[in-house]
């Protein structure tokens, strides 16, 4: 979305609320390699009051985690989250390109949030068949075609300028080089989606935010990003049962065993408090569906939340339609020692991935 520079080195740093996720990785052969990873715990501290990051300790946590995995490449691509980036799909009337610029300003002014002058936006084309199929009467637009007649889509997205600097600044003062800047969205869709161009629904339960977005043709359709993620689920069991948060994050990650050996009282309450969520998830597909009359192929899970117990299973019984996991590490070729830890930290990787795809796939 923002480039600065260009490099052939590359780190996917994910700086999430609760936790930081790093990937590096480098084309071998023909095909993105793992170099190195790291995950850690500690929190950066995202407030959603200012929607600002610590500077100071980002880039210090950054530095420590990078030193401790003995990470090697200096350059790097990260991401804003979701629920601070503004997204929306234009449907505007425009016969040329000249006007189509002018066009997607005005709309922008009607739905962007914030005065333009405060944002940073940035917008594609989103490419549909044109009304005139008379292809001598199409006009290149960058590297789409833009129909010569009738509704144009644009897939609108901008930042606060104050954010775009808040992170330039947490990588100046690491002293690492930032190649680029996009949503989380966007690399979520190339880590777990690629190249397929089918619709298909992305669910993101992270820490403290689900994020729900439609995907077709490699391009976000529909946005919709909730206040609630895994740490609602570890207090709700924390106050049921009595125990410390510590404490109840382990019985969260047991549920699986728990239910093996037939105790079925923490799934209940996991289910009371995830259900809002599967709900929520179900009225965005049946929003889309019913506006656009197309059906959704499948839904991809990521995020520290997607392995929860039965959540894949319920979420498909609910919409009826394919549930499953997303594997971030399938296009990477990586050591097969390490399958099993990859595959257990592959939901919450995703993002960090997706970034460091942008450099090298």
């Amino acid at each position: 979305m923002f480039n600065f520079k260009k490099s052939q080195s590359y780190l996917g740093i994910d700086i999430g609320t609760t936790s930081i996720k790093i990937v590096e990785l480098k084309r071998v052969g023909g095909q993105p390699r793992l170099i190195n990873y790291s995950y850690s715990d500690e929190i950066a501290d995202f407030s959603r009051t200012t929607n600002q990051l610590d500077i100071d300790k980002v880039a210090g946590l950054l530095n420590k985690i990078c030193q401790q995995a003995g990470i090697s490449s200096n350059n790097a691509i990260t991401a804003m989250p979701s629920f601070a980036v503004f997204s929306s799909v234009l449907n505007i009337n425009s016969a040329n390109n000249k006007d189509l610029a002018t066009a997607v300003m005005w709309e922008a002014k009607k739905v962007v949030p914030l005065d333009l002058e405060e944002m940073i936006l940035d917008w594609k084309i989103i490419e549909d068949k044109p009304k005139n199929k008379d292809k001598s009467k199409e006009e290149s637009a960058g590297d789409s075609v833009l129909p010569a007649a009738g509704k144009t889509k644009v897939l609108l997205t901008g930042a606060p300028k104050s954010l775009v600097k808040n992170y330039v600044d947490i990588f100046k003062k690491a002293k690492i080089n930032l190649l680029s800047l996009e949503t989380e969205m966007f690399s979520l869709v190339r880590a777990l989606i690629g190249n397929d161009p089918a619709t298909i629904t992305i669910v993101d339960l992270g820490a403290v935010n689900t994020d729900i977005a439609i995907i077709e043709n490699g391009m976000p359709m529909f946005s919709r990003s909730l206040d609630t993620g895994g740490i609602m689920i570890t207090k709700a069991i924390a106050d049921r049962i009595k125990v410390d948060f510590k404490r109840a994050e382990q019985f969260k990650m047991d549920l699986n065993s728990s239910m093996e050996s037939g105790d079925q009282s923490m799934l209940k309450i996991v289910s009371e408090v995830i259900r809002p969520i599967e709900n929520e998830i179900k009225y965005s597909l049946d929003l889309f569906q019913r506006e656009n009359n197309k059906k959704i192929e499948k839904v991809i899970l990521s995020g520290g939340g997607a392995n929860l117990a039965s959540f894949a299973d319920r979420l498909s019984q609910l919409l009826d339609a394919k549930v499953i996991i997303g594997d971030p590490w399938a296009r990477l070729a990586y050591p097969m020692d390490l399958k099993p830890v990859l595959e257990e930290l592959g939901p919450k990787m995703a993002i960090a991935i997706g970034l460091a795809l942008r450099e090298v796939d």
